[in-house]
């Protein structure tokens, strides 16, 4: 009989594929429910009369829902399963986007976006361990790397989709912008039904026998938990584990590294047509422009997604960081330029970040071992979105004080300390199994 290869190394299969789609879709929502809100920000500002403060407040609002999720997500999940909590998110985004069809204040809409942001808080560690848990080493760092092309992806459509409802909507039509989300949300809990639980979860619980069933309908009769490369035999690591030990250092660049790369991309998403508006693209340009940099960051995703295995984990977020941080400064000195050189300058920081941005899935999901993963990705998200909160804040307030230039400047300062941060501590991970990967003797 011939022997089996670990589930590490089998061919990618219909099982992988349908996952990839039930955690993927949760992206493409996640990305269309935040960046939706800087479509309509302008129409509903205006409608419901907010000030500065009440329109940050309201960007930031997801931002800071996602900082308590990612927390009581990854806790949740590393106790109950994946598998449970699969459902929760797509859930909070159906009831809470149709909620913001009838707000009426800047309260309500803050109550609305924050507890969207606690659904997407849950995604990250939930759907993120489910995915990695299954997949193939080698597959493992380009298909996490793709929900990072599929979060912008739904960014993308929300922008396009948002505004054909603006031009043909009337003039509540921003109501249906913020409620849109819902649809996609319908369709994601439809396609997770009859997700299993992973068996990783399962035998780091004691529950052999139901891990060995799951592995056995995967990947096939002839599989057992003998071609599951991990050891329960162990001590077991918790969550003090990410607070001293190799596990702390690594939680901080988690934390620093992934704070970095979201802070200025959220302000960006947040107040896209209000950021090109102050670099002196007006009308179409502003609302086309914001779609056309956004396609941009796709496109960046992509091109890091094909060399994340070539290139190595530790070598892209260092090119990544520095390069984009450069296009930052660009635009810092050159705000007043041209249209046509401002749209180049944000393409070029929008392409040059992809490296980071799929990182942010993939060195937090390979860094730590299954009994702690889910809790270390809730962290590590909800960490990085105290800055991301703050920053997306103080935007409106930064343009109106201290105008474009320097606030690109900041912008390009945090982008820096995200390389420093990447110099001293990023690892490589590159073709490890999941346990090679998060073992601390390495």
């Amino acid at each position: 009989m011939t022997k089996n290869v670990s589930v590490e190394d089998v061919p990618i299969n219909w099982f992988h594929q349908l996952l990839c789609i039930r955690s993927g879709g949760g992206w493409v929502l996640d990305g269309y429910v935040l960046s939706i809100i800087g479509v309509a920000m302008v129409q509903f500002s205006n409608d419901l009369q907010l000030s500065n403060f009440w329109q940050g407040m309201i960007a930031a609002s997801a931002l800071i829902g996602i900082f308590f999720g990612g927390f009581l997500g990854g806790v949740l999940t590393g106790h109950f399963g994946r598998q449970k909590l699969y459902f929760v998110g797509p859930a909070l985004f159906v009831v809470c986007s149709l909620a913001q069809f009838w707000a009426e204040s800047g309260l309500m809409l803050f109550i609305c976006r924050f507890l969207i942001g606690i659904g997407v808080g849950f995604e990250y560690p939930v759907a993120g361990s489910q995915l990695v848990e299954f997949m193939p080493r080698k597959h493992r760092g380009p298909r996490l790397a793709l929900l990072t092309i599929l979060w912008f992806t739904g960014a993308a459509l929300a922008y396009i989709v948002g505004n054909v409802i603006l031009d043909n909507g009337g003039a509540d039509a921003w109501r249906l912008v913020l409620a849109s989300p819902a649809v996609i949300g319908v369709l994601l809990l439809l396609v997770r039904i009859g997700t299993p639980e992973s068996p990783r979860w399962l035998l780091s619980k004691g529950r052999a026998d139901e891990a060995e069933r799951i592995i056995r309908k995967v990947y096939g009769p002839s599989f057992s938990l003998r071609d599951l490369p991990e050891q329960p035999a162990e001590s077991k690591a918790s969550l003090g584990d990410l607070l001293h030990s190799g596990y702390g250092k690594r939680m901080l660049f988690v934390a620093v590294f992934w704070s970095c790369s979201v802070i200025p991309v959220f302000a960006v998403y947040s107040f896209a047509p209000k950021v090109l508006q102050a670099l002196n693209l007006q009308g179409a340009w502003a609302s086309y422009g914001s779609v056309a940099i956004t396609l941009m960051f796709v496109v960046g995703c992509v091109i890091a997604t094909r060399l994340i295995n070539t290139m190595g984990r530790r070598c892209m977020v260092i090119q990544s960081f520095l390069w984009s941080g450069l296009a930052l400064l660009g635009l810092g000195f050159f705000s007043d330029g041209s249209e046509i050189l401002v749209l180049v300058l944000f393409g070029a920081y929008a392409v040059l970040i992809g490296g980071a941005q799929v990182l942010q899935l993939v060195y937090p999901n390979e860094l730590f071992p299954t009994e702690i993963r889910s809790a270390a990705v809730g962290m590590g998200a909800s960490l990085s979105r105290i800055g991301a909160a703050v920053g997306t804040w103080l935007v409106p307030i930064s343009l109106q004080g201290i105008g474009i230039a320097n606030t690109m400047f900041a912008a390009a300062a945090v982008t820096m300390v995200g390389l420093i941060v990447s110099l001293a501590l990023a690892p490589e991970t590159r073709s490890l199994s999941l346990q090679e990967a998060a073992s601390l003797s390495r």
